[in-house]
């Protein structure tokens, strides 16, 4: 169910449009819902995934170059050489199509425990899902939790793409996953996981960085701009095994050439080291915690009243 909303004076905020599915099935693991619709008043192709009747996964093709982008290149951009990669997750191929575009990447294995995520995926988002024909890759349908204790210290950088923590989900924010990841990586590998929003999960965020860093020598914490993403933001967390990698200043820089060829729409140098740079809120968590649950509803468990100017 969503919203439908349209200012006159704020065109983008425009929703959800009455349209057919292309396809609705539910796999082993969720329901599938595929359909061509407007957002931004613009048509385009979306892509749902829901878990008892939870909302746990979303992309447009309107929007999803940056997220996808991004995910993939602060870490791989941050590596001074990272030929074996390890994809979590990501079955719309997004993040793969990203990854196998860098020249130093031998090799990808990209673990996808629903196989029809894939399918749906190369049917009708194939901009996405092009990746999948790539001869870099090994695809693994299955955990990927029992893959990498079967894989110790192989990969240099590992790309989680996971959905909200809700449901099996959850188990993938917590340290004894990131504890798994680090075994799974080589001596100087870097990991990057979807990390959330800083408007809406701080509390999240503070607790992941704090068992990270009892992990890891290096953590950051990024974020891109996204308008399909609740709040228009969402995060990534990054670590290396490595005491000397600086994440805010990316070993591998792009020319304006490379950013082409590689037919980049939001990552590039320079928005690499933006993306660490956090508003004041975020940066002072710590302190500001507690103020920050109350001050914003989602937090603290309500919803805020809007209130806008001319209207009672």
């Amino acid at each position: 169910v969503f919203l439908q909303l349209s200012f006159a004076g704020a065109p983008g905020t425009t929703g959800q449009r009455d349209s057919p599915c292309y396809e609705t099935c539910g796999s082993k693991y969720q329901s599938l819902r595929s359909f061509c619709t407007e957002i931004f008043l613009n048509p385009l192709k979306c892509f749902f995934s829901r878990r008892k009747n939870i909302l746990i996964g979303l992309c447009t093709e309107r929007d999803e170059f940056s997220y996808q982008e991004m995910i993939a290149n602060l870490p791989l951009c941050s590596h001074p050489d990272p030929r074996k990669v390890l994809i979590i997750g990501g079955g719309d191929g997004g993040v793969l199509r990203e990854v196998v575009k860098h020249p130093a990447v031998e090799s990808v294995v990209q673990c996808e425990i629903d196989e029809d995520v894939i399918q749906v995926s190369k049917k009708y988002l194939p901009g996405m899902a092009v990746g999948y024909s790539s001869a870099k890759l090994t695809l693994h349908v299955g955990d990927g939790f029992e893959f990498m204790k079967q894989n110790q210290e192989a990969f240099d950088v590992i790309i989680t793409d996971s959905s909200d923590p809700m449901g099996p989900a959850e188990s993938l924010f917590k340290e004894s996953y990131y504890q798994l990841m680090k075994t799974a990586l080589r001596e100087d590998g870097i990991l990057c996981c979807q990390g959330e929003c800083q408007w809406l999960h701080l509390d999240l965020i503070k607790e992941m960085r704090q068992f990270c860093k009892s992990l890891f020598p290096v953590v950051e914490y990024a974020y891109c701009t996204i308008p399909t993403y609740p709040s228009g933001q969402i995060g990534f967390m990054l670590c290396s095994k490595n005491s000397n990698t600086n994440f805010r200043e990316p070993v591998q820089q792009l020319s304006q050439q490379q950013v082409e060829e590689r037919s980049l729409k939001y990552y590039n140098s320079d928005i690499h080291r933006a993306a660490f740079i956090l508003p004041e809120f975020a940066r002072k968590v710590s302190g500001q915690l507690k103020y920050l649950s109350h001050s914003f509803g989602v937090l603290a468990g309500f919803c805020p009243r809007l209130v806008m100017p001319g209207c009672s």
